[in-house]
């Protein structure tokens, strides 16, 4: 009797360890699932159709940031309750195609539904290696007007928007080259309406110490993807992954990664100019991170607008998943919501509606998990 009863506990006790997951995350890319070892580099938006888009890297031999690596999509027409089988949307040969960084440009006047916008890297070699002045890293977008069912075929803005000896501007010479992750944005209002905004990263020059060749900056475009331009660097060293949003008052707020770890604080750039120059930079000491990407997200509800911050809350480690709410567009932050207790990194939002958020993270060495989040719990009701 007492040997069942111990096989019992520790069966009970088995499960609970095993079930780390939170009840109502979907696993939407699960590792060692499908074709691919590994599943990293979440994004995520919404269409003009109400679909939810979300993209991740499949890796195809193990979870190492460099290797055969494609862009795969899966798609939710229900508020994400049932979604796709993935599907590649973007390759480069055996090598490396990552960093999506999706947008929907809703304001072409010859899109009248709507069109997609993926913007994604492709490399030949690691980053150490790009750091040192090897191989090639290149800028590309492809295009949806069928909400995500279907893809143009990839456009390399690599020469318009980052600048080295295999691109343009030798003298510059920019080595890596990430966009953002994560979403993209679109100005919806004042002076800037309508401009396409991507943040991301480079290195320029040889490799220093603590990673501090490295800035932040972004390329834009006011022709709905017809011509780019480039924002200056945000000069503050290892400026790295960034995301970024249109506050209410047409501000743009970037949220960066420090890729020292020097701070262990989340980095805020503004512009009053839509990214033509940088106004302001701080760390904010609300927001604590390891070194990890983070996604940034302005939620309007039927009652207020909120800005969302989601990524680890921990200083040293990847875990402990949360959102932050802000009411004043990021000047304080009044509460965070624990998601996820456990080992946890990069992360994308989207609205769903005006009462549910979509949270898309990575959960430990499962892979990529799914979850909708009441806006009860983003208001503390």
């Amino acid at each position: 009797m007492k040997r069942g009863l111990s096989i019992l506990l520790f069966c009970i006790l088995f499960v609970q360890c095993k079930e780390t997951r939170p009840r109502n995350a979907i696993p939407l890319f699960e590792n060692g699932q499908g074709a691919y070892a590994c599943y990293r580099i979440p994004a995520i938006i919404k269409s003009s159709d109400g679909s939810l888009l979300a993209f991740a890297e499949g890796r195809t031999n193990n979870c190492a940031d460099f290797g055969d690596v494609d862009i795969l999509l899966r798609r939710s027409s229900d508020g994400g309750a049932t979604w796709s089988l993935p599907k590649v949307v973007a390759s480069f040969h055996n090598l490396q195609a990552g960093n999506p960084a999706p947008v929907v440009d809703r304001l072409d006047p010859n899109y009248p539904e709507g069109r997609i916008f993926l913007f994604y890297n492709t490399g030949d070699v690691s980053e150490q290696e790009l750091r040192l002045g090897k191989g090639t890293r290149e800028v590309w977008y492809k295009t949806s007007v069928d909400h995500g069912r279907s893809w143009s075929k990839g456009i390399n803005i690599t020469p318009q928007v980052h600048f080295n000896g295999s691109a343009s501007q030798a003298e510059k010479d920019w080595r890596t080259h990430a966009t953002t992750p994560g979403h993209a944005l679109q100005f919806e209002k004042g002076k800037y309406k309508g401009r396409l905004y991507i943040p991301a990263n480079h290195s320029q020059g040889p490799p220093q110490e603590n990673f501090n060749e490295y800035r932040a900056y972004g390329f834009y475009s006011d022709d709905h993807g017809g011509s780019w331009n480039v924002s200056p660097d945000v000069d503050i060293p290892s400026s790295n992954e960034a995301i970024g949003v249109e506050l209410s008052n047409g501000t743009l707020m970037l949220n960066i990664r420090e890729q020292s770890g020097r701070s262990h604080l989340r980095l805020i750039a503004l512009s009053t100019s839509g990214g033509s120059s940088w106004e302001k930079t701080y760390f904010d000491p609300a927001l604590i991170s390891p070194v990890c990407q983070s996604s940034l997200l302005p939620f309007v509800s039927n009652q207020d607008t909120l800005l969302i911050y989601s990524g680890p809350d921990s200083r040293e480690k990847r875990e402990r998943m949360s959102l932050k709410i802000s009411p004043d567009q990021g000047k304080t932050w009044s509460h965070t919501l624990l998601i996820d207790p456990g080992a946890a990194a990069y992360s994308d939002m989207v609205q769903i509606d005006p009462n549910h958020l979509g949270l898309l993270y990575e959960k430990a060495s499962d892979g990529i998990v799914f979850q909708s989040i009441s806006s009860n719990r983003l208001l503390l009701k």
